[in-house]
């Protein structure tokens, strides 16, 4: 079915323009490839060890997406800054090395023994113990031996982790976070260009019909606004955006729109859909009115999240009283009767706004969703409670009835109104101005979440077909276990002891959560140091490749992004001549940078238009 679409789009584009295109080349180089393999598949019945198209799978879903492939492209132009960093760090690296290797050698002293033998035994050992210092992963086990010995030692650690650690590896940030937004700030400069040269060739198109028809008017600087709804009435786009675009072509009083007002038109495409929220009902009773005034009113907000917090500072007092006592003592008649007190509160709280606001302007605010839905979930939840367990009383322990115990059902509630106190962050401007940033990220940045996803994929593909069935569990009888492991059972902070079994590349599954583990670096030292006894010393590149991948570029790069957002968005924030629309309509990637971008000049336009091969205007 793929080939079937790109043959056809070759021969549309024709082969000249198709095979300048390297990323649909690489394409067809992939998929001739992914053909051979599956072949390889058939003869051998599927019974191969290596699928070569596995690994491949992730080029299809970077193709497809334009902001991935332009983000790869800014992380490759970014490579030579970053070399020149990794290069002073492995300088840096490889010197304290033969430094340590000097400092800590074989000794008749059993005491001064324990640094050699433990942490630079080997060249490899060495480096890799200094590697893992360089994340702080061993800090302070790698120091101790010589440290107990002489306190002196200490200095040779502590000057390798200050020059690596916070001088080298936050450079490297600085680098990423600099280089990568010059990068992607050009890369969005040529977005904007394309945009703009798009429009105003969709505009010199409109003036030519015109021209065409014969309108009296100056067919060279305007277009009709009705022959611009009518092209936009048959375009597909987003309902919201095409409305807009209509109504702001139609709002024009001479019916007539000029280039630069046809390019201002289509900002719109850069804007969310705002949600106007529907009229508050209207009340005729003076009661009524005056319930609705203080329902509606911040101040009744105000008052729900004071209750929502002395909830939650019930529940932790509560908690904190019974942590030592064992189940059989353990008396559930204290958050029994809280939630009996809180929960009818807050379906009080739910009506009420659903009266002041009516039910469409109570859905129309997120916060209200959200709250609303737990508050339905915590009624049902203390209904189904009551009606198996009956009211709270002194002693309240019975029996078992259905799915849950009565301790399970309150837990259940009470993890529900620890949720529900979530609602806070919209009324606290710092806070609210954080969460928004998380949402940005999430909504905006989807494609440099896509690269991880990718580099995941491919790491853990090449990971179980390395390591499959490497580290076996004591419990496999089948398998008979390693003497080494045997004789190192017992030593503290290894894999056997830390029992991290569950860490391996059996699986798919499994293999996610082993990366992830190496990538938060936590004790990566102990994966590095396992798998390199059941398999291969050399296979520690693995594990090194992946930490440079995922925790120095990828993990930098995402720091680097959140404070461009944090950053853009608080200045934002901090004017006051702004509304809040405005404010949450400049947050997609393009819209970022729309301070540093520069708008393309008519002149520049103009001339591209002149030139371009496929387009020919009448003068």
């Amino acid at each position: 079915m793929v080939l079937l679409h790109y043959l056809p789009v070759s021969y549309l584009m024709g082969w000249e323009e198709y095979l300048k295109n390297k990323w649909l080349m690489a394409y067809i180089l992939m998929l001739a490839i992914s053909i051979a393999d599956w072949t390889v598949s058939l003869c051998f019945l599927c019974e191969e060890y290596i699928r070569i198209r596995r690994v491949l799978r992730p080029f299809f879903l970077l193709q497809n997406s334009s902001l991935m492939k332009k983000t790869l492209k800014c992380i490759k132009r970014t490579l030579p800054e970053l070399a020149s960093v990794m290069l002073l760090l492995t300088v840096h690296l490889c010197l304290f090395t033969m430094l340590g290797m000097l400092l800590f050698v074989r000794a008749k002293d059993t005491q001064v023994n324990k640094e050699w033998l433990g942490y630079f035994h080997n060249l490899p050992d060495s480096m890799t113990s200094l590697l893992v210092l360089l994340t702080t992963a061993n800090n302070p086990d790698v120091m101790i031996p010589a440290y107990s010995k002489n306190r002196a030692y200490s200095l040779f650690f502590i000057i390798f982790t200050v020059i690596g650690s916070l001088f080298l590896m936050n450079l490297l940030t600085a680098i990423i976070y600099n280089q990568f937004r010059g990068y992607l700030l050009k890369s969005v400069q040529t977005s904007l260009l394309r945009r703009r040269l798009g429009i105003r060739a969709g505009f010199e198109v409109l003036c030519c019909h015109r021209c065409f028809a014969g309108d009296v008017y100056d067919q060279t600087n305007s277009v009709g606004a009705e022959t611009v709804v009518k092209v936009l009435q048959e375009v597909k786009m987003d309902s919201y955006c095409k409305t807009s675009i209509i109504e702001k072509a139609r709002s024009y009083s001479s019916g007539l729109i000029s280039a630069d007002e046809f390019q201002k038109l289509f900002d719109e495409l850069d804007r969310d859909a705002v949600r106007e929220h529907p009229p508050r009902p209207v009340y005729r009773a003076p009661f009524l009115q005056t319930l609705q005034l203080l329902c509606s009113h911040r101040y009744f907000n105000y008052l729900g999240n004071i209750v929502a917090l002395a909830n939650l500072i019930s529940i932790c007092v509560i908690l904190v009283m019974d942590a030592d006592k064992p189940g059989s003592e353990r008396d559930d008649f204290f958050l029994g009767a809280i939630n009996c007190f809180f929960i009818p509160y807050y379906l009080l709280e739910m009506v009420l706004k659903i009266f002041s606001l009516g039910l469409r302007g109570y859905l129309s605010y997120p916060g209200n969703v959200f709250d609303g839905l737990l508050t339905v979930i915590l009624l049902v939840l203390q209904i189904t409670t009551i009606a198996l367990y009956r009211f709270p009383h002194p002693g309240w322990k019975p029996a078992m009835l259905g799915l849950l115990s009565l301790w399970e059902m309150v837990r259940l509630v009470n993890m529900f109104v620890v949720f529900r106190f979530l609602r806070i962050i919209p009324n606290m401007k710092i806070m609210a101005l954080v969460a928004g940033t998380l949402v940005d990220l999430v909504k905006n940045l989807r494609a440099f979440a896509g690269i991880l996803v990718v580099a995941y994929y491919t790491f853990a593909i090449i990971g179980i077909g390395l390591f499959k069935d490497a580290v076996i569990a004591p419990g496999n009888k089948s398998v008979p276990l390693n003497v080494s492991s045997e004789n190192i059972t017992g030593q503290c902070g290894t894999f056997e002891q830390l029992n991290y079994w569950p860490n391996n590349f059996d699986d798919f599954a499994a293999a996610l959560v082993t990366l992830w583990d190496v990538m938060v670096v936590n004790n990566w030292q102990v994966f590095l140091e396992a798998f390199s006894r059941y398999t291969s010393p050399w296979s520690k590149l693995y594990f090194v490749a992946w930490w440079l991948v995922s925790s120095v570029i990828w993990i930098n790069l995402f720091v680097a992004l959140i404070l461009e957002n944090f950053i853009h968005k608080w200045d934002r924030s901090q004017r006051q001549n702004l509304c809040e629309a405005q404010i949450e309509y400049q947050m997609t990637v393009q819209q970022m940078f729309r301070d540093d971008l520069e708008e393309p000049k008519e002149e520049e336009l103009l001339e591209r238009l002149r030139h371009h091969p496929h387009l020919h205007l009448s003068q």
